[in-house]
């Protein structure tokens, strides 16, 4: 047995975004993070969560978590367990915060690969030679903005637009005129069943793929209706915050979308994959406006699911980090084993 030196250490960051980020809930010029940093013998391994105003989670309430946590942390090693052992016996402390507890997972799993010198998808049995390309957001402006911040990433395979106004339709059909790429739409939350109703045939004529989230995560008796009505598949999002919830969209979504912030980290993402598939589900993974810390780990998971929007990273004005690469929506994984993350020479 290896002696157990396990060290955490915390970083809080502010990340400028490149341009204010609107969706149906509000807007954002800047997103504040929290990175764990695990250290053991020589390597150190990076977990993300950023803060959520919807899900209760700040850089104060994780922090406190995560140091409830620490003695443990120090008399264990990343050599003699698996991060997924590690998730489970801290769950009792860290459940009532998954964000944290998805932080300290995702820096378990880039430790763990590291330690062993392989990625962490490898070490899990995946084959990552094809991916499915991600989304990028355009996030909620006037339609000149919107149609601007579409001709900046230009030939992208897939743009997500982000809906939840009375000029929907109108946004559309404007940044269709400019690109024949695959849309996906995400309301988040922002409309009603009749509203949604009205608009799905309108977004299918306009090579809509899918939506995402379009009623109030509460309103299940309207979506189960939404979901025999909708000419478009629908994929949950704020309705699958965790494990439990897949079952409850079984039947009233055509998808799931996981993120590691809302369920806890890579741990519970793989079995809610797994169960998701058991009941014949399409899969998503997504991410919050995080650096290439959580971009990262997330990536870990590509080789399992349909659908991927893991652009967080790329609407930075400066990332904090370095892993993987993303260009014209094909993800590249980094050199480096673990989730191969290591952190910029960036003030905090």
């Amino acid at each position: 047995m290896r002696a157990a030196s396990m060290r955490m250490r915390l970083h809080q960051f502010a990340l400028r975004l490149r341009h204010t980020f609107k969706t149906a809930r509000g807007a954002i010029d800047t997103q504040r993070t929290l990175v764990v940093e695990l250290a053991e013998d020589g390597q150190h391994g990076y977990g993300e969560a950023t803060t959520s105003a919807y899900y209760g989670c700040t850089i104060d309430n994780m922090a406190a978590a995560l140091e409830a946590v620490r003695p443990r942390l120090a008399s264990c090693s990343l050599g003699n367990i698996d991060p997924a052992a590690l998730w489970e016996e801290l769950d009792p402390q860290l459940r009532h915060n998954r964000f944290a507890q998805c932080a300290l997972d995702q820096a378990a799993h880039d430790l763990w690969g590291k330690l062993r010198r392989q990625p962490v998808h490898r070490l899990w049995g995946l084959d990552a030679k094809q991916l499915p390309p991600t989304s990028y957001t355009i996030g909620i402006d006037t339609i000149p903005v919107m149609v601007a911040k579409l001709q900046e990433v230009p030939d992208w395979p897939i743009y997500k637009i982000k809906l939840g106004t009375r000029d929907d339709l109108e946004i559309v059909r404007a940044l269709r005129r400019h690109t024949d790429a695959t849309f996906r739409v995400d309301a988040n939350c922002g409309w009603d069943v009749d509203e949604a109703i009205a608009k799905a045939d309108a977004l299918r004529e306009l090579g809509v793929e899918f939506i995402e989230q379009p009623l109030p995560a509460d309103r299940w008796a309207a979506t189960q209706r939404l979901f025999a009505a909708s000419p478009l598949p629908l994929i949950a999002d704020e309705s699958c915050v965790a494990e439990p919830d897949v079952d409850r969209c079984h039947g009233r979504f055509h998808g799931i979308n996981i993120k590691l912030g809302k369920c806890g980290g890579l741990t519970p993402a793989r079995r809610m994959i797994a169960r998701a598939r058991q009941l014949g589900m399409r899969v998503m993974v997504g991410c919050m406006t995080e650096s290439s810390v959580g971009i990262s780990a997330i990536a870990q998971l590509l080789p399992l699911v349909d659908y991927v929007d893991i652009d967080g990273a790329l609407l930075l004005a400066r990332d904090i980090a370095a892993g993987v690469t993303i260009d014209r929506g094909i993800c590249r994984f980094a050199a480096e084993p673990g989730c191969g993350v290591r952190l910029l020479p960036l003030r905090h």
